[in-house]
């Protein structure tokens, strides 16, 4: 039986700086477009309107820089803990909206800083699942150096993308390309903490576990 998927690394690194820029690219976009509208404004309104849009901007593109930093950057080095109340202030700046509440269950306790960056991803795939908003519960698994994560994701419609069980496996063959590589990254975090992720409905839910 063959071994889970590998990418080269430098592969990797590029789909990871592709999924980044990815996630940048909107907001700075948009602190462009408000931008111009300022400079061709002829009355208050309309330049009041371009600086709400890019003082809105500015705050999503900060809270996406953040959070990408400990989600999928260094966050210090080697064998370095972070602070999950710090997960928990990126995360809620990086997933709520108007129609997306997270609820934080977890201690706040320093962890190894691949188990938070695990978390992170958990939370990224979470969201992608109740793409009409809803609620994603972090609940603890174990506790102490070993501690873990169950997320139950509730919505309208909750769906599991198609791609992401065998994608968090590396399931041989699997194609994996700049939409695909944040769950294949997080199966390849959940492996290096010696746990494994999987993903399925729990009656109206859908439940997230690293475990």
């Amino acid at each position: 039986m063959s071994g889970p998927t590998q990418i080269e690394a430098l592969d990797l690194a590029a789909l990871l700086c592709s999924r980044v820029c990815h996630d940048l690219i909107s907001p700075v976009g948009a602190i462009v477009n408000g931008l111009e509208v300022m400079e061709d404004g002829k009355d208050e309104e309309t330049k009041t309107f371009a600086l709400d849009l890019i003082k809105k901007s500015i705050k999503t593109a900060s809270a996406r820089l953040q959070f990408c930093r400990l989600a999928f950057g260094a966050a210090g080095s080697a064998g370095a803990q972070i602070d999950l109340g710090d997960a928990e202030s990126v995360a809620r700046g990086f997933i709520e909206d108007d129609k997306l509440k997270l609820i934080w269950n977890l201690p706040r306790v320093l962890l190894a800083k691949n188990r938070v960056k695990l978390l992170l991803n958990m939370l990224v795939i979470a969201g992608q699942t109740i793409p009409r908003g809803g609620t994603v519960t972090v609940e603890p698994v174990g506790e102490g150096e070993a501690l873990s994560f169950r997320i139950v994701i509730a919505g309208t419609n909750p769906r599991i993308p198609q791609a992401v069980p065998d994608l968090l496996a590396a399931t041989p063959g699997h194609p994996v390309d700049a939409h695909a590589i944040q769950p294949y990254y997080a199966g390849l975090l959940a492996r290096a903490c010696g746990v494994s992720l999987s993903i399925a409905p729990e009656g109206d839910s859908v439940v997230l576990t690293a475990a």
